[in-house]
């Protein structure tokens, strides 16, 4: 590699020498395009060109000049100097694979020996496979990511995919996010993206609850004759029926889900370590059942307004209304079993699914980046939720025709075993998935939605770093 052969730590000249080599323009400045390029040469993850320039850009140009730059490089020593110590875990001055393992396994990432040592190599000059200080600082000294941590954060993804439904587990956060106001920023960033995001697909929403309840091998509905049926009835405006509701409860369960997750981890985990993958799945279905108990009668009341016909409400209180007046209290719960059931499903699978996803991706491309890109991030955490959604869904079906039901007397309810039966006599196994295309139709429209409008939200509220 070409930086080699002239840096020198407490050389002057040899931080002259590698901004000389940068600049190619020579026009005393190395801009984001010039530092990417000499990263691409370096055989370096170029994508973090921008995030040096922009950390050590101090007089806003867009560029470094070479106080900035050495003033970055220096920073940046220190910080990696730190990590180092803390990889270092029996204080020889080297890492080795072991180490590795030790640390990313702190983090929630367990792999293999030959992974950790596919790393080690990414870093290892001399053949050795031990990394030493060196040889480390040369590794990631124009890298943007000094903390292991790092690796985590760029694997966040259930705040950014709101694709209808949140079963999924809640998301982590750093103490320093904590202590800081980035969580509750990173909150409100995700519940606009769900928001807009729910919104766009509300049609095809819709068009799913409309065939989950009324479609049967009799009376069978296609997606063009949904749309033209509820056209017909309530014009174009009635494709959203319900969505005002379904965007309602993003914050409250959102925020409950938070609350109820930092506790059960809490109750789960020792003092002072990290949460184990199975404890978090624990944590995270309990605060998922925690968050839909309280907001239950919010879903009962979206199924109705979705499924209402014109003139029936005259909004959603008119509605909350009619039900209590006709069927009682216990009218909000109508479903209530089944939806909690399908909670185990869908985040298990769906936290499964993700994490194999990722330490797959980490076992072969972990020695190039710590940063996965948006493609391959949107890519598992889309796959992901579409297994965990495939996995609850016959749950989801008899959820919702059991709160579309009005019946004014509880003995005439069907229970979730029979009417799981009383579907599958009459229409067969794949009854119970009635309304999956509409709704795999929207797990992709909806997940770039939440994906931009969150990176939007995300610079609007200063956490765009």
């Amino acid at each position: 590699v070409w930086i080699t052969r002239f840096w020198d730590a407490d050389s002057e000249r040899s931080y002259q020498e590698l901004f000389d080599k940068l600049d190619t323009n020579n026009d005393g400045k190395v801009d984001v395009a010039e530092l990417r390029a000499g990263l691409k040469k370096m055989g370096m993850f170029r994508h973090g060109a921008a995030q040096i320039v922009l950390t050590g850009d101090q007089n806003q140009d867009g560029c470094l000049d070479f106080t900035e730059f050495t003033k970055y490089l220096k920073d940046h020593e220190m910080k990696l100097r730190l990590t180092f110590k803390s990889l270092d875990r029996n204080n020889d001055g080297r890492i080795d694979a072991s180490e590795i393992q030790q640390a990313l396994a702190e983090l929630g990432i367990e792999i293999n020996r030959e992974a950790a040592q596919k790393i080690l190599q990414s870093m290892d000059i001399d053949g050795s496979m031990m990394v030493d200080w060196n040889e480390f600082r040369e590794h990631f000294l124009l890298y943007p990511a000094f903390n292991l941590e790092e690796i985590i954060r760029y694997w966040k993804h259930s705040l950014v995919l709101d694709i209808g439904d949140s079963l999924s587990i809640p998301d982590e956060f750093t103490e320093e996010e904590k202590s800081s106001d980035v969580w509750w920023k990173q909150l409100v960033a995700g519940a606009a993206a769900g928001a807009v995001s729910r919104t766009g697909t509300a049609p095809l929403d819709r068009l799913k609850v409309f065939m989950q309840v009324h479609s049967s091998k009799t009376h069978r509905i296609n997606l063009i004759g949904g749309f033209r049926q509820m056209i017909m009835e309530g014009g174009l405006m009635s494709l959203w029926r319900g969505n005002g509701i379904n965007v309602l409860k993003i914050a409250p369960e959102t925020a409950i889900k938070f609350m109820a997750y930092e506790q059960y981890k809490k109750l789960l985990s020792s003092e002072g370590k990290k949460i184990e993958t199975h404890k978090r799945f624990i944590a995270g279905s309990m605060a998922g059942a925690t968050a839909q108990t309280a907001i239950y009668p919010m879903e009962v009341l979206k199924t109705r307004l979705t499924l209402r016909k014109t003139g029936q409400y005259a909004g959603m209180f008119d509605c909350a209304k009619k039900i209590l007046r006709k069927e009682g209290a216990i009218a909000f719960y109508k479903g209530y079993v089944p939806n909690l059931i399908g909670i185990i499903p869908y985040a298990g699978i769906d936290l499964a699914v993700y994490e194999t996803l990722k330490n797959t991706w980490l076992s072969y491309h972990a020695k190039d980046s710590a940063n996965p890109g948006v493609l391959v991030l949107l890519g598992c955490g889309t796959i992901s939720s579409t297994c965990g959604q495939l996995a609850s869904y016959p749950l989801a079906l008899v959820r919702t025709r059991m709160q579309a039901q009005a019946s004014l007397d509880v003995s005439d309810q069907p229970s979730m075993s029979s009417l799981l039966r009383t579907i599958v006599a009459k229409d067969g196994f794949f009854g119970l998935y009635r309304g999956i295309l509409p709704n795999f139709m929207k797990v992709i429209p909806a997940v770039s939605i939440s994906y931009v409008v969150y990176e939007y939200m995300k610079t609007g509220l200063g956490i765009s770093k």
